[in-house]
């Protein structure tokens, strides 16, 4: 042990920088991850796949009907939270993905408690919906109407109007 004393620090008018910037690192990668993929129609087709999945579950006084509806339910539960994973995943696939989150909720109506009390139903048809509706975001566009090349020997791009015209 020391007995030397612990230095005192000077008080400074400056507030301290945070501790650490990984947070907000992650939170701006995450966010570039996202923009990426149909995120929130993966949000929406699990939501209803979770709904739709666990209301058979539910005490008997809260359901409408049980045994085979209450299986299906769950069999359709599990087939949107899957379609879910798949749109968020392999967002190559929203298109078929989505097709089958669209027709498991509206199947879901009449197998499952009407739909999951409705919710479900619409949750996994506004994802599914949403996941077919997706497109990536497009490249920038060129600015200035001048293509990038140049002719052979001259120093300034070529205009976009006399590209295509045949005269060189």
């Amino acid at each position: 042990m020391t007995t030397d004393p612990t230095p005192e620090r000077p008080e400074s008018s400056e507030p301290t920088a945070p501790v650490s910037p990984a947070p907000r690192g992650a939170r701006l990668a995450f966010r570039r991850w996202r923009r990426t993929r149909p995120f929130w129609a993966a949000l929406w087709t699990g939501a209803g796949g979770f709904v739709i999945f666990f209301l058979p579950m539910a005490p008997l006084g809260k359901i409408l009907q049980v045994g085979v509806g209450g299986i299906a339910g769950m069999a359709g539960g599990i087939v949107l939270m899957a379609m879910a994973l798949l749109i968020l995943l392999l967002p190559g696939q929203r298109h078929t993905a989505g097709v089958i989150a669209v027709i498991a909720g509206v199947a879901s109506f009449p197998l499952s408690n009407l739909g999951g009390l409705f919710l479900g139903m619409f949750l996994s048809v506004l994802g599914g919906s949403m996941a077919f509706a997706w497109l990536p975001e497009k490249p920038a566009r060129r600015r200035g109407g001048l293509l990038r090349r140049t002719r052979p020997g001259a120093e300034t791009p070529v205009p976009a109007e006399s590209v295509g015209s045949g005269s060189v």
